[in-house]
C-alpha cells in the first residue's frame, strides 16, 4: 500500500506523538515504582523527617504521578491522536471562517480569521482541561491539605485567566500574521525581533499589571527581615526597588520566592507561606496543620541568597540569550518549511489552503518535536548546574547551614518526596533533588571545617 505525502506526514506526526508520550509515561512509571517500594526515610533525613511525614509525601507523590499518567494517556495520546486523525484543526479553521462571515467581516482577511481561530481554539482547550484542573485542585490537592481555594475563587480565577490570555494572545497573533505576510523572504528575522521585544515586554509588565489581578501583593512590613534583605541586596549591588509579600495562601499552601524586573529595577516577592506562621505573630489564626510551617528570617535570607546568586552569576541573562538563539532557529526552520502543502493537507485542509498560524503550530509543535525534546533536556541539565552554582553562591555568603535547613523545611512543608528514580530525575527535574543539594552543601562546608 502506498501513501500520499499528506498521509505520510500525518502518520509520522501521530508516530512522534505516541513515541514521545510513551517515553514520558515509561519514565513516570519508573517513579511510580519508587513511590511504591521506597518505604523508609533516607538516613540523611532521619533527624528531620518522621515516618508519618515520609508516608504522607510518598502518597502525595504517588497520587500526583498516577494522575499525570492518566492525563497523559487520555489527553496527550488518545484524544490528541483522534483530533489529528479527524482533522480538528481544519474544522476549527472552517468554523472561524464561518464566524467571520456571520459577523459580515472579510473572511479573506487571514488576520481576522486567525484571531477568531485563536479564540475558539483557546476556548476548546480550556473546556478540555477544566475537568483535570478541577480534579487536581479540589480532589488531589484538597486530599493532601494544600488547596485553599473556594469554588467561587477558582471559577473567577479561570475566567480572569482566560480573558487575560485572549487580550495578550490575539494582538500578538495579528502581528505575527502581518509580519509573515509583509516581511518578504527574510520575514523570520523580523518575526524573531518582534517576539524578542514582546518577551522582554511581558517579563516587565506581567508582574506589575497582570499578576496583581490574581493575587494580592503588599509591601513587606518594616522589621528585621526587611532590613536584612535590603542589607543583603545592597552588599551585592542588587538594584532592589520593591519588596513584596504575595498572599499565595488563598490559593495553596505551597511556598516560593522569586525576583523579577529588567536592568536597574528589581523586585523581590516572598510568598506568605514561605514566612514562619505566614508572618502572623498570633498563631491562633492558623489551622493546626499550618502552625510552625515556613522559614525563620535567617532561612528566608538564605533562600534569597540563593536566588540572588542566580542574578549575580548572570543565569537569567544567559537563559534569555539561549532562548533567543533557540527562537531564531525555530523561526528559521519555519521560514523554510511552512509553505510545504502536505503539512496542511495532513491536518485536513483542502489543497491550496495554508494558514500561516497553522503552519507555525505544525512546525513548532510537531516537526520540531525531536529538537524541542533535546533542547528541553539540555536546558534541564543546565538548570541543575545553575542551581548548584546558586547554592554555592549562598554558601559563599555564609548561609550554608541556614540554606540546608530551609531546603529541608520547604521540602517537608510541600510534602516533597526525597527519593527519585535516576532516569525520572535526570529527565524531569530542573533542580537537583533535596538529597543531592544537601550532599553538595556538605561537600562545600568540609574544607571550611578542616581549616
Amino acid at each position: 500500500m502506498s501513501y500520499s505525502e499528506a498521509e505520510t506526514v500525518l502518520y509520522s506526526i501521530l508516530g512522534l506523538v505516541i513515541i514521545e508520550n510513551a517515553l514520558e509515561i515509561y519514565i513516570s512509571l519508573r517513579q511510580v515504582n519508587v513511590y511504591k517500594s521506597a518505604l523508609s526515610v533516607p538516613k540523611e533525613l532521619t533527624k528531620h523527617m518522621n515516618d508519618e511525614t515520609f508516608h504522607k509525601s510518598r502518597k502525595y507523590g504517588l497520587d500526583q504521578e498516577t494522575f499525570g499518567i492518566f492525563k497523559a494517556v487520555l489527553m496527550d495520546v488518545l484524544l490528541l491522536c483522534l483530533e489529528l486523525y479527524i482533522g480538528l484543526i481544519a474544522l476549527l479553521w472552517q468554523a472561524s471562517v464561518d464566524v467571520v462571515d456571520r459577523l459580515n467581516w472579510d473572511s479573506s482577511n487571514e488576520i481576522l480569521v486567525s484571531c477568531v481561530f485563536v479564540l475558539i481554539s483557546n476556548a476548546l482547550s480550556t473546556f478540555k482541561s477544566m475537568p483535570f484542573k478541577i480534579y487536581k485542585t479540589f480532589v488531589l490537592e484538597e486530599k493532601h491539605g494544600f488547596n485553599k481555594q473556594t469554588a467561587g475563587f477558582f471559577a473567577w480565577d479561570q475566567v480572569k485567566g482566560f480573558v487575560v490570555m485572549q487580550v495578550v494572545m490575539i494582538p500578538i497573533t495579528a502581528a505575527i500574521i502581518f509580519i509573515v505576510q509583509r516581511g518578504g523572504d527574510n520575514f523570520f528575522i523580523w518575526l524573531w525581533v518582534f517576539t524578542g521585544i514582546i518577551s522582554l515586554l511581558l517579563l516587565t509588565i506581567y508582574p506589575i499589571f497582570i499578576a496583581p489581578l490574581f493575587d494580592k501583593y503588599t509591601p513587606l512590613e518594616q522589621g528585621p527581615l526587611r532590613k536584612s534583605i535590603e542589607d543583603l541586596a545592597a552588599s551585592l549591588n542588587f538594584p532592589l526597588t520593591k519588596l513584596y509579600v504575595v498572599e499565595g495562601s488563598k490559593r495553596s499552601s505551597h511556598s516560593n520566592a522569586y525576583f523579577y524586573g529588567l536592568w536597574n529595577s528589581k523586585r523581590i516577592v516572598l510568598f506568605d507561606t514561605l514566612l514562619l506562621n505566614k508572618g502572623k505573630p498570633d498563631d491562633s489564626e492558623l489551622s493546626a496543620d499550618e502552625k510552625g510551617k515556613g522559614c525563620t528570617n535567617e532561612e528566608v535570607l538564605a533562600v534569597l541568597g540563593h536566588e540572588l546568586g542566580h542574578w549575580k552569576l548572570g543565569h537569567v541573562t544567559k537563559n534569555i540569550i539561549i532562548m533567543q538563539v533557540h527562537l531564531f532557529l525555530m523561526f528559521l526552520v519555519f521560514g523554510y518549511l511552512f509553505k510545504y502543502a502536505p503539512f496542511y493537507e495532513a491536518m485536513g485542509f483542502q489543497p491550496g489552503t495554508r494558514p500561516i498560524l497553522v503552519g507555525l503550530l505544525i512546525v513548532f509543535t510537531y516537526v520540531m518535536a525531536p529538537y524541542n525534546a533535546l533542547i528541553n533536556f539540555a536546558m534541564t541539565i543546565l538548570s541543575r548546574r545553575y542551581e548548584y552554582q546558586a547554592d554555592e553562591f549562598a554558601h559563599s555568603l555564609g548561609f550554608e547551614e541556614q540554606l540546608g535547613r530551609a531546603l529541608i523545611k520547604l521540602n517537608l512543608d510541600n510534602l516533597g518526596f526525597p527519593v527519585y528514580d535516576w532516569l525520572y530525575s535526570t529527565w524531569n527535574h530542573s533542580h537537583p533533588t533535596l538529597l543531592q543539594r544537601l550532599a553538595r552543601l556538605k561537600e562545600l562546608s568540609e574544607p571550611k571545617k578542616q581549616k
